[in-house]
Parts: C-alpha cells; sequence; structure tokens
C-alpha cells in the first residue's frame, strides 16, 4: 500500500506549516501539492527526492510505511540514510515500546538500521516512561546483578554519546560484542573510551573505543520475567548480596580517578 499523500499531510501537520508554505519549500504550487496530500496525483521521482530532503525521511519510508501513528516529529538522523524509526502511538495515543525478543537478540545487530525490522518487533507500553523513544531489550546472564537472566531493560534512546552520566547503566549496540548492558564512565575526553562496569565483581570491566558504539540506550526501568526462589529471598542471601554490591560500589567510586589520571 501507497502512504506517501496521507504521509505528506501528516508531516506538514507535525511540522506546524501551511500548503503554501510546503509547496514553496518544494518549488510546486499549492494546488500541486493539494492534489498530492488529496491522493488525486502522486508526487514523481523528482518531487519524492524533494520531500525525502525535507522532512529527512528516506524515500521507502515515506511510501511505504504508514507515519500517521506517530505523535511528534521525533526521527532522529543517524548517519546519510538511516533513521530511528519514530515514537509509535496506538489507537488512544499512547506510546508503544519495541520490544527486542530473548531468541532473536543477536540478529539485532543485522537489523536495527533496518525499518521492517524494527517495525515487525511485537510492542507494549509503559504509560508511567518519561518523554523519548523507548525500546525494551532482554538481558542474559548474570553480570548485572540483581536483574535475573531473561529480565528485560526498558531504555531511553540517546543520542549523543556525549551526554553519558558516569556510573548509570546502558543498553549499548557495538560492532564488536554486539548488545550489552553494563554500568558505564564516560573517558571521551581522555581516551575516546568508555568503560564498560559489570554490578557483579566477578565480571572484569573493560574498555571500548567510543567508535565501536552505534546505540546507546539509557536504563529507564526494568521488568523481570523470573521470580526470585526461596533460597535468594532468604536474609542471609539477601545480606550477602549487599555486601557484594556495597563492595563493589565502594570500587565504581574510585574508577573514574584511576583513569583519568
Amino acid at each position: 500500500m501507497n502512504y506517501i499523500s496521507k504521509n505528506i499531510r501528516h508531516l506538514r501537520d507535525l511540522k506546524g506549516i501551511s500548503q503554501e508554505r510546503l509547496a514553496d519549500e518544494l518549488g510546486i504550487t499549492r494546488s500541486n501539492l493539494g492534489s498530492k496530500e488529496e491522493g488525486r496525483s502522486q508526487p514523481n521521482l523528482d518531487l519524492l527526492v524533494a520531500i525525502s530532503d525535507y522532512f529527512k525521511i528516506p524515500v521507502d519510508i515515506l511510501i511505504r510505511k504508514d507515519l500517521t501513528k506517530t505523535k511528534d516529529f521525533s526521527f532522529i538522523e543517524l548517519g546519510n540514510q538511516r533513521v530511528l524509526f519514530p515514537i509509535m502511538v496506538d489507537t488512544e495515543n499512547e506510546d508503544l515500546i519495541e520490544i527486542v525478543p530473548v531468541k532473536t537478540s543477536a540478529g539485532y545487530l543485522a537489523g536495527y538500521d533496518d525499518p521492517e525490522y524494527i517495525e515487525q518487533l511485537e510492542k507494549i507500553k509503559l504509560p508511567f516512561l518519561s518523554t523519548g523513544k523507548h525500546r525494551a531489550f532482554p538481558i542474559k546472564g548474570d553480570s548485572m546483578l540483581p536483574m535475573k537472566d531473561g529480565s528485560f531493560i526498558i531504555g531511553r534512546y540517546v543520542e549523543d554519546i556525549k551526554e553519558i552520566k558516569d556510573g548509570t547503566t546502558y543498553v549499548l549496540l557495538t560492532k564488536d560484542d554486539g548488545m550489552v548492558y553494563k554500568r558505564v564512565f564516560n573517558q571521551l575526553e581522555s581516551k575516546s573510551s568508555l568503560l564498560l562496569v559489570s554490578d557483579n565483581k566477578e565480571y572484569q570491566s573493560y574498555e571500548i573505543n567510543a567508535d565501536n558504539v552505534l546505540e546507546l540506550w539509557e536504563f529507564s526501568c526494568a521488568i523481570q520475567t523470573q521470580e526470585y526462589n526461596q533460597e535468594e529471598l532468604k536474609i542471609s542471601s539477601i545480606l550477602n548480596m549487599f555486601n557484594n554490591l556495597g563492595i563493589e560500589l565502594e570500587a565504581l567510586k574510585k574508577i573514574p580517578n584511576e583513569y583519568s589520571s
């Protein structure tokens, strides 16, 4: 199905401009633009490219994706052609969050910049989240206790890597290691790198070059998919976990000084 007519009208409305102004920007008459928005005629290739350049949205998305399901102009440019797919909403105008499934999480590295891959992901809504683009990522292993294997981290997209807050947890998509969830320390000025730290002290910290980071999602909330067993809920086990975390946190306090010298 071709969505170009409704998309042009919707994007113009989101941008808050009149038909006359958009027509001027595109170098066509207002009546010509009106016929395109009403579906009475289709834009030729040159006009499609002009619309694509103006709204900074790839031609294939303009034609094939129904952008009227978005409630604001939240497209983020990533490279020459790629955009982060916009915040999607349901029929009640509530934000929808894409879920990266556990079984195909390894495929996210290959599909993260493919609008068709992102669009086919299952979606949920969590009305209590802050504003911004969110996505849910599955957690594997026990490097970030007390997050259990199989939990989901809901992350808010961070456009600029320089916005990293020291000691905050992030989901990172990296060229070499794929998707990881770690506590991050900013070493961009001194080493052009990030220090990734696990909350489980049995895992070693390591550095990655900033150029290795493809996407960055700041922790918003977590969804546990498994309950804790009786042994894990014993007071002794909980105290031991907090003691271990306390030791780890004390060590983390020293990390920025150690790596800034």
